[in-house]
């Protein structure tokens, strides 16, 4: 029986890696193919035969991109890396804010603002285009990246508020009881207790809130018009709707564009775990 089971056992953990495998494999082979292209020649990368390694190996497609003549990729950078930042600090910001709120204070009303949170996920964020150009054109601020950062913030919000709570829920009352006697207000709880402990929470909403942001196109498409404020979404939707484009150069901005998020996203979560296994809440 028990070399039975030990077969049954070791059976499923082939079978389990052997699909993790082919999940990764399917997954990332898009990915690997826009890497190969990106290092194809023009010629090549629309040839009848295709190859999937490059014959002639470039790198003319990613000296292009960052040519300002070619494509203005360090400007549509710039303000993507702007809007971003500016949208997930505020966001984190408030969402500290308000999840504390939530989660550590007592007043009316506080269980319907908290459930309300869940039907925010019911309606999708074009049906928020109508009310959100029209503030934004009465403020005077249409065509600027303040009305992206206002509008990113307005959909990150919510979540952010959400995901924090969850992480302050788990912050024991006795901690702040006797931060109180010690003195502390509730801005400095949140401050130098608060934040301290959930430091590996606030992170993980920062990346979150900056992937939507640094990958939005619905509302950049209709903020921005002028072509020297667009982000990379736009400027690439630039980049691919010009009539001479070549498909090594759109695979090669569209990594170089992926790539912030890939290398933030890897850095937090190292940061996270390091902070999981060293944190904590001592009794």
């Amino acid at each position: 029986m028990a070399v039975s089971s030990k077969k049954t056992k070791r059976t499923k953990k082939i079978a389990f890696y052997i699909t993790m495998v082919a999940f990764l494999i399917v997954s990332l082979f898009p990915f690997f193919i826009m890497l190969m292209t990106s290092f194809k020649g023009t010629k090549e990368a629309i040839s009848t035969n295709p190859t999937i390694f490059p014959r002639d190996f470039t790198w003319q497609h990613y000296i292009d991109i960052f040519n300002p003549d070619i494509f203005p990729f360090l400007t549509y950078y710039k303000n993507s890396f702007v809007v971003s930042v500016a949208a997930a600090g505020i966001a984190v910001a408030l969402g500290i804010l308000g999840a504390y709120a939530l989660s550590k204070l007592r007043f009316k009303g506080r269980i319907t603002i908290n459930a309300s949170f869940y039907t925010v996920y019911m309606f999708s964020g074009i049906l928020l285009i109508v009310p959100l150009f029209k503030i934004i054109s009465s403020l005077g601020l249409y065509d600027t990246e303040m009305s992206l950062i206002i509008t990113m913030v307005v959909q990150t919000l919510p979540t952010a508020v959400f995901m924090l709570k969850s992480y302050f829920d788990t912050i024991p009352s006795d901690i702040e009881e006797a931060a109180m006697m010690d003195g502390l207000n509730r801005f400095q709880i949140i401050l130098r207790i608060i934040i301290p402990l959930a430091i590996s929470g606030i992170i993980s909403v920062f990346v979150y809130c900056f992937m939507v942001a640094w990958n939005d196109y619905l509302f950049a498409s209709i903020f921005l018009s002028s072509s020297e404020k667009f982000t990379l979404p736009i400027g690439l939707n630039t980049l691919f709707s010009t009539p001479d484009y070549i498909w090594g150069r759109m695979m090669a901005a569209s990594l170089i564009t992926a790539l912030p998020v890939v290398i933030m996203y890897a850095l937090s979560e190292r940061f996270i775990k390091g902070n999981l296994t060293d944190g904590g809440v001592k009794g």
